[in-house]
């Protein structure tokens, strides 16, 4: 979840967020250099006295401030749409799970091995206990194996909303009478956080998303003692 003063993207809990925090560093590295030499080339301009004729109207320069741009953008680009395909890849789910968005509140649906519906309302202040985060905790929590191919159905019963899990790179738009898909795999234990993502209505801040990511075995003894 984030922090106060946190000033990165939240700790990666599943392949896909690394990936994106590794794709984040480096294009930031290319705006650093690009930042720099540009600021470096203006100061130097500004400061000298002289302006050089033949510098200015040069076809070397035209073809170099050409050239590396494309070759920049190239290098921005191919990661890019190597994350943008491994974020639609679907690799034999073990597991679905359907999500629909209301006003102002999630639905969920296990119906692989055994009918479980429940809806997840943004706990009131009153009503939280130690350790629990105001606008974040909810009543009912997902509850996923972690090491394991999950699919996400998405989808909504009245405006568009989004599914949103910063910790696992995922958002989703739910969509009424479409049904949106996103896989999910996560690599620890943990507890999750996430939010609607879409400006769905007045309540849009109040229908958090809490995932609790356990092993196999314990998803198990919740599943028979739901």
């Amino acid at each position: 979840m984030p922090t106060w003063s946190q000033m990165n993207l939240q700790e990666a809990n599943s392949p896909l967020m690394e990936q994106l925090i590794f794709f984040h560093d480096h294009t930031l590295m290319i705006l650093i250099m690009i930042t720099t030499m540009v600021s470096y080339i203006m100061l130097s301009t500004i400061m000298n006295l002289l302006i050089n004729r033949t510098l200015l109207e040069s076809q070397k320069i035209e073809l170099i401030w050409t050239i590396m741009p494309a070759i920049t953008l190239i290098f921005i680009a191919m990661p890019s749409l190597r994350i943008l395909y491994l974020m639609d890849e679907m690799n034999e789910p073990l597991l679905t799970i359907k999500s629909m968005g209301h006003q102002w509140y999630w639905s969920y649906e296990y119906s692989d091995f055994k009918n479980i519906e429940f809806d997840s309302y943004m706990k009131p202040t009153n009503e939280l206990k130690m350790n629990e985060f105001r606008l974040l905790d909810v009543d009912n929590r997902i509850v996923l194996p972690l090491k394991t191919p999950i699919r996400m159905l998405i989808s909504s019963t009245d405006v568009i909303h989004s599914w949103t899990i910063p910790s696992l790179g995922v958002k989703i738009d739910a969509t009424p009478g479409r049904l949106n898909q996103g896989a999910i795999y996560m690599n620890r234990p943990t507890i999750m956080y996430g939010q609607c993502s879409e400006i769905c209505g007045a309540n849009h801040s109040f229908m958090p998303i809490v995932m609790e990511s356990t092993s196999m075995n314990m998803f198990i003894d919740w599943i028979k003692n739901y």
